[in-house]
């Protein structure tokens, strides 16, 4: 009976052995129990960059991580955000476009064409402001990418409803709980993922860039092309746009009323603030990849450059809320010569990036 109990003892102490060590095994493949942390990443941020601006925005509560970089992009990619299952960030963001659309207007999912031109998603992580979207109605990425699912005209979703679809897949929980330490997903977790992603599109390697960092020349039409852009009698583009070689991002990231138009279909950054004074100010796009990014303008007016240098030359409209570095509107512009819009032209133009719309890392997963 004695030899029978310590077998049985031995039996029983075993079991629990067994069945600890199997409980570590499981917690030991579930994020959500072990306290998992994802990898860090670094943004690669250009030498340039380094070199004369300031760091990156990077929030405290969404870090960049390799796991959510990855997350990110494939739902940047994936249109299972949208209310049919059709349209993707990328349907009105593509990589060979400098993640604009060169369409006037990007139509959603039930062919109804919103009345802004997409804007490009590149080096949104120096934005200090924190002011995004034309009108600069949300003030960070995160809030940026919550928006187009649930906006009728685009996605034409409810984030419970795409978080359910996002939910029910055999691949996405365990994503999450790569990137976030829990298959729980959720409307914040999602645009934290996409913020991650859109914070690695950076766009740094230019000819300008290559220039400056001693590669190559410039051309004898850009360097007269970027005498006309800091001449404040001919082009005076930089005080909206930038003083090179320090001011790279190429927008101050602040809203100007540029002489658009006398009345306003779109009351840009008064429609968000609701103040008068900000009637028709539109927020300064960057410079940067123009070769890829018509057409212009916050409603896409503008097919080409020629266009656009054609506006600030002899197309200048007042209305009360023109901006007071539209010094030139009395006489409709600044008045270049055919020589002086060429050379313009050339310079911008070699703010172009064919690396940044050619990185693998931003193609489609």
């Amino acid at each position: 009976m004695i030899y029978f109990k310590k077998i049985q003892t031995i039996f029983l102490v075993t079991a629990c052995c067994l069945f600890i060590a199997s409980c570590s095994s499981d917690k030991g493949s579930n994020p959500e129990e072990e306290g998992y942390e994802p990898t860090p990443l670094d943004l690669k941020v250009p030498v340039l960059f380094q070199q004369t601006i300031s760091s990156p925005v990077i929030p405290e509560d969404n870090p960049q991580t390799v796991e959510g970089v990855a997350l990110g992009k494939k739902l940047f990619f994936d249109p299972i955000l949208s209310g049919d299952n059709t349209l993707a960030c990328a349907g009105c963001h593509a990589p060979e476009e400098a993640f604009s659309d060169s369409r006037q207007f990007s139509p959603g999912i039930d062919g109804i064409e919103g009345r802004r031109n997409s804007m490009p998603l590149f080096n949104l992580a120096w934005n200090y402001k924190e002011n995004f979207f034309w009108d600069g109605r949300v003030n960070s990425i995160e809030k940026q990418a919550l928006e187009p699912v649930i906006d009728p005209v685009e996605m034409h979703n409810t984030w419970p409803n795409a978080i359910s679809n996002i939910q029910s897949t055999s691949a996405y929980p365990e994503l999450f709980s790569k990137a976030f330490g829990t298959t729980t997903i959720d409307s914040t977790l999602v645009s934290k993922a996409i913020a991650q992603f859109v914070r690695t599109l950076i766009s740094g390697n230019s000819r300008y860039d290559q220039f400056l960092r001693g590669e190559i020349e410039l051309t004898e039409a850009e360097q007269n092309g970027l005498e006309v852009y800091v001449d404040e009698e001919r082009g005076d583009c930089f005080h909206c746009h930038g003083t090179p070689p320090n001011d790279l991002l190429w927008t101050d990231n602040d809203f100007h009323n540029n002489g658009l138009d006398e009345i306003f279909d779109d009351l840009g950054r008064g429609a968000a603030t609701g103040d008068p004074r900000e009637f028709g100010l539109f927020k300064t796009p960057s410079l940067r990849n123009l070769a890829y990014t018509a057409p212009y303008m916050h409603d896409g007016r503008f097919e080409t450059l020629e266009e656009v240098i054609d506006h600030y030359s002899e197309g200048l409209v007042y209305s009360e809320t023109i901006d007071p570095l539209m010094k030139a509107v009395g006489d409709g512009g600044v008045q270049l010569t055919k020589q002086d819009k060429q050379d313009l032209k050339a310079f911008l133009l070699s703010l172009s990036d064919e690396s940044f719309i050619n990185n693998p890392d931003f193609q489609k997963p």
